[in-house]
């Protein structure tokens, strides 16, 4: 199915009992150490491999760096999780079977950023009261102080207009890792969401940032807090033929909004990943969706995010501070495969 674009070992044991004799069965059993020494072997093969993966993706060949993940796909110690994501049906869902899950689409399909919205008043007041007092100290004039005003006025609009205001996000978002742990490891769990479901939809992460400021390090990137990329050129190819699967679509609908699930479900409502939304709403307008198909489409793509995330908390939570401690993508990805139940998956 495809959306046509319209915009763009186990023993036994046997005992024998005689009146007059009694055989002792010696059995052989395999050293223990053999297992381990497999097992020590399985992860070092596997280690090798994500090290290539790294190396690949260091070098921006996203095709050899995928090529090398899902040729160890299943194999003896390979990648066990990626791509094997157990899913709900796709079906219309109401907001009432949400709500028997335990989930409430209000709580975080509208997220609002109280931290750093809190962090700019409190600049703003800030700001006002030094500026009185340093207008007093120094007996500026009014027309000091009007062309300082102006001058401030200037900075702000050529931010807005030239850099999207990213020159004030970063400030903002600088100071919030700084003054609010709160708002440090919201990110940083924002961002693990993103990576896990992207992994276990079979989506490979190739690289992340935490904060804005690395971003800009990084990406040369002004505008974007955060954020996890993605090898999307299989993506980009069913877009630019002018249609997208449907199995495509629902994987670009679950990342989208792992993010949020994934602040949601640790804090109860979501503060960023209003761009992952928007996003999304903005490819399903693109594809020519309904109201009531794109309602439909969300509703299924919040609730198996969010069993998945559900399912595997301590993959996440786990994979958020390997990532907390800038861990490479390959190591990430060995965090996931240590702490996943594929019984589970």
């Amino acid at each position: 199915m495809s959306t046509r674009l319209v915009g763009a070992p186990s023993c036994c044991f046997g005992f024998g009992h005689h009146a007059q004799h009694a055989t002792v069965v010696r059995l052989r059993v395999p050293p223990a150490r053999a297992a381990d020494t497999s097992s020590a072997q399985s992860a070092a093969r596997l280690r090798a491999v994500l090290e290539k993966v790294d190396e690949a993706l260091s070098k921006g060949n996203d095709e050899a760096a995928l090529s090398l993940v899902r040729g160890s796909q299943g194999n003896d110690g390979g990648l066990q999780a990626f791509g094997a994501a157990r899913q709900v049906p796709q079906r219309l869902y109401k907001l009432d079977e949400l709500k028997l899950n335990g989930i409430d689409t209000s709580s975080f399909l509208s997220p609002v950023d109280l931290t750093l919205g809190s962090i700019e008043r409190n600049l703003q007041i800030a700001a006002l009261l030094g500026g009185l007092s340093i207008s007093y100290t120094m007996e500026l004039s009014q027309l000091q102080i009007l062309l300082i005003v102006l001058g401030l006025l200037s900075l702000w609009s050529v931010d807005f207009v030239y850099f999207s205001g990213g020159l004030r996000n970063m400030v903002l978002d600088t100071i919030g890792h700084s003054l609010s742990q709160k708002y440090h490891n919201r990110v940083i769990q924002h961002e693990a969401g993103h990576f896990l479901i992207a992994y276990l939809l079979g989506v490979l992460p190739k690289g992340y940032t935490i904060t804005s400021l690395d971003t800009l390090i990084k990406q040369g990137s002004l505008n974007v807090q955060a954020g996890t990329a993605f090898v999307d050129y299989e993506f980009l190819e069913e877009i630019n033929a002018g249609k997208l699967s449907a199995t495509m679509l629902n994987k670009f609908s679950c990342i989208a909004l792992a993010g949020v699930a994934t602040e949601y479900l640790l804090y109860g409502i979501a503060e960023g990943g209003l761009a992952d939304i928007n996003k999304l709403d903005g490819l399903l307008k693109g594809l020519g969706f309904t109201q009531k198909k794109a309602d439909s489409q969300v509703r299924w793509a919040v609730l198996n995010t969010v069993l998945m995330l559900r399912r595997h908390e301590k993959a996440r939570s786990q994979l958020a501070d390997a990532m907390s401690s800038g861990k490479s993508v390959g190591l990430c990805i060995e965090v996931i495969e240590d702490n996943i139940n594929t019984e589970d998956i």
